[in-house]
């Protein structure tokens, strides 16, 4: 039986408007919904369909039986006609062929209804959807009973939006999405597309200019660099084993819990055969036993979000909600932070919501205009970084941003957040010169729309995920960085330490001959310790760009290198904070980082940077151990100086306290001169035990020590009623605990 275009009812017009067509056929038309796909009428519907290289259409139904044939109309490749009987609740599908050639079948993605609902659609106009990675980006679906994938994109100035893949050819013309007016985000559900599909977005800007093409902003997996596109993933897929660990994760928050960081860019701290980047469960093998046999509470991965330059270190995110393909799927990534969790390890990531870069395929321009950068250069573009600024004032933008720092805790059961680049957001006239910026409502210089944007962060972690922590890297004054947002501050539960690292950083690399200059590096940051709930970071960033290794900072001969980074870790440990190192400053590593190669683990079989290792696990072990070590790490009441005056000498003492009023003595000898009964003032009578020196034989130090223990007498030094006399080591701090 030949078909033949059957009559519409009286009055009903099948035929599109002339322009609408050419305009669909032009691939310009905004709202192809309006034109394409079923519009039930008397006893049937219309149905108008694009299908471009197609030169005949028919309708079949479910079972796949050809019920219409389309006329053909206005550009080649669309089609109209009315097909009796066919109901709004009725499965339909479309049967192409090339003029005489074989046919071949396809669904009519305009034939399904909107993908938002009404609450999304609100809650995105309003940018307050703080779960929009469930309905933004590329999700596998079934809709109608047909599988397929939902794509939706935030690109409110755009006069089109098209999803474009091998699957249409990467022909714009084919896949137009429907625009949601009321929030300026484009929707499409394409059927049979599954998981692993390449896509991207092709974007008209209002001016009809097609836009370099698009990664999906919200895209949960992107091609491994160099390639940009996006791939259908949809949210992660695993079943979590780390109840036991979520059930005691809040600890994580309270400032007298010990915290010990180890931080870890994961493309280089350990590599395979041949230099070869190992995979997140390649990582997972090796990198699990040894944070846990090293004592360290935490991980802090650099930057995983997708970044195309490599050499960035995750710092110039492209895809903020992808973690990257070079180490694998996320389902990888997600059992990576699982097996750390089933091993007692907390995992932080660091989270760039400062900036993103310019590449095409980003954000930049997105929809033909900035609309995730700020308009304005002097607030939208970093020039130290080449890099652009958030719009932090859009709600839209601050809510993207918001949602994706709650997407990681909610998929990837990530414990806390370290926040990049925080002082880089808090300034307008960051890194610019006078007339260079431009002054906030107040005249001042601090950007308010970035402080809105970063309290608001803090308050909905803590509203969704009570148990998460977040990290500010924040290098200026400003105050109250770790105070809640309800008391006036920024509602970050710690902040690194810049001054205090810097400033002892500089100590030890002078001279022990010149030190005596520069005492006051060593004990200043007690002056403002207690201002903020502090982490003491030696980061990744004191160890590259020609600044060297932690060792390499160290001044003197091989010996005193050592002894030299044995008595800083002493220092550092023993001293009020939380505690973070990067990867291969625990065993001393000798070369500065390189991203593109591994660490130089062989240098364990040399007896000096197995004793450096062996000092930081035994202080991590200490750390934890001992509450005066780390219980009023952020309470002043924790600490006193015993002696910070020997500037001749370089001596520092000091002591550390828990709330039952258990005392630690803590002496740093930073010179090369043993002393032998020096006198150390403390307020409490009998045996005091060494309980740690950084000089001892295991660590490959010289062994000069105090026996064991020294006992507390007279007579008054220091302004106490009792004294014992130590043996400082050279170069080394010792650990005395009061056992009375």
């Amino acid at each position: 039986m030949t078909l033949t275009p059957a009559t519409p009812p009286a009055g009903i017009e099948h035929l599109p408007d002339e322009n609408q067509a050419w305009e669909i056929g032009r691939g310009v038309h905004g709202d192809p919904f309006s034109v394409l796909g079923r519009f039930s009428t008397d006893g049937g519907a219309i149905v108008r369909v694009y299908r471009p290289g197609a030169h005949s259409a028919k309708v079949i139904d479910g079972a796949g039986k050809e019920i219409a044939v389309l006329e053909a109309f206005g550009p080649e490749g669309f089609f109209a006609g009315y097909v009796p009987g066919l109901d709004g609740a009725s499965a339909y599908r479309m049967r192409y062929s090339h003029g005489g050639g074989p046919e071949w079948d396809e669904e009519d993605p305009y034939r399904f209804g909107p993908i938002l609902g009404e609450q999304d659609v609100y809650l995105l106009a309003e940018g307050s959807h703080y779960r929009l990675y469930e309905k933004l980006g590329a999700h596998p679906a079934t809709m109608e009973g047909t599988s397929g994938v939902a794509f939706a994109v935030w690109a409110p100035g755009a006069r089109r939006v098209s999803v474009v893949g091998h699957f249409n050819s990467w022909d714009g013309r084919r896949s137009v999405m429907r625009k949601r007016h009321e929030c300026g985000v484009w929707e499409l559900f394409i059927p049979h597309l599954g998981k692993g599909e390449v896509y991207k977005f092709e974007v008209i800007g209002q001016d009809g200019n097609i836009q370099p093409l698009k990664a999906d902003p919200v895209g949960f997996l992107q091609e491994e660099a160099p390639s940009t596109a996006s791939v259908v993933h949809g949210l992660v897929d695993h079943e979590w084993q780390d109840g036991e660990f979520q059930a005691h994760s809040k600890e994580w928050q309270n400032r007298e819990t010990p915290i010990s960081i180890y931080e870890v860019h994961l493309g280089s701290w350990r590599r395979g055969e041949g230099n070869e980047m190992l995979d997140y469960d390649a990582i997972a093998e090796a990198l699990v036993p040894y944070v846990k046999d090293m004592g360290f509470t935490h991980v802090e991965l650099l930057p995983v979000s997708e970044h195309p330059f490599y050499g960035s270190w995750g710092y110039q995110p492209i895809g903020l909600f992808a973690s990257s393909s070079r180490w694998g799927s996320p389902e990888a990534f997600a059992r990576l932070v699982d097996a750390l969790h089933q091993a007692g390890i907390g995992v932080l990531l660091d989270w760039v919501p400062g900036h993103f870069p310019t590449d095409v395929h980003g954000l930049v321009r997105f929809d033909g205009t900035a609309i995730y950068e700020h308009p304005d250069p002097r607030r939208g573009f970093h020039r130290d970084w080449n890099t652009l600024i958030y719009d932090y004032g859009r709600p839209q933008v601050r809510n993207f941003l918001v949602a994706n720092g709650m997407y990681w805790l909610d998929q990837f059961h990530i414990d806390g957040l370290r926040v990049d680049a925080v002082a880089s957001m808090l300034y307008l006239d960051y890194s610019r010169e006078q007339g260079e910026w431009e002054p906030n409502i107040h005249g001042g210089r601090e950007n308010l729309e970035a402080i809105a944007f970063l309290k608001d962060t803090n308050e909905r972690v803590g509203e969704y995920f009570p148990k998460a922590t977040t990290h500010a890297e924040e290098s200026t004054a400003f105050p109250d960085v770790s105070r809640p947002t309800y008391a006036g501050g920024l509602g970050f539960h710690f902040k690194w330490n810049m001054g205090w690292m810097h400033d002892t950083l500089h100590y030890m690399q002078e001279e022990p001959i010149n030190r005596r200059y520069h005492h006051h590096h060593m004990t200043f940051g007690m002056v403002y310790a207690y201002s903020e709930n502090f982490v003491l970071p030696l980061s990744h960033d004191e160890v590259v760009y020609g600044k060297g290794s932690l060792l390499g900072k160290m001044p003197g001969d091989e010996w005193q290198k050592f002894a030299n980074l044995r008595a800083y870790f002493g220092f550092m440990w023993s001293h009020p904070g939380k505690k973070l190192i990067f990867m291969g400053g625990e065993f001393g590593q000798r070369a500065e980082w390189n991203h593109d190669q591994s660490l130089d683990w062989h240098l364990l079989e040399q007896p000096n940077h197995a004793g450096v290792q062996r000092l930081v696990r035994d202080l991590n072990t200490l750390y934890r151990e001992i509450p005066a070590l780390h219980q009023l790490d952020c309470d002043p009441s924790g600490f006193e100086w015993v002696d910070t005056s020997n500037v001749e000498e370089s001596v520092i003492a000091f002591l550390r306290k828990d709330r039952e009023g258990r005392q630690v003595l803590i002496v740093s000898n930073f010179t090369p001169i043993p002393r032998h009964g020096y006198r150390v003032g403390v307020s409490k009578p009998g045996t005091w035990t060494e309980r740690l020196n950084t000089d001892a034989e295991i660590y490959g130090g010289s062994n000069v020590g105090n026996m064991g223990g020294k006992t507390a007498e007279e007579p008054s030094v220091h302004g106490r009623p009792y004294s014992i006399a130590l043996t400082l080591p050279p170069l080394a701090t010792v650990v005395m605990v009061h056992e009375g």
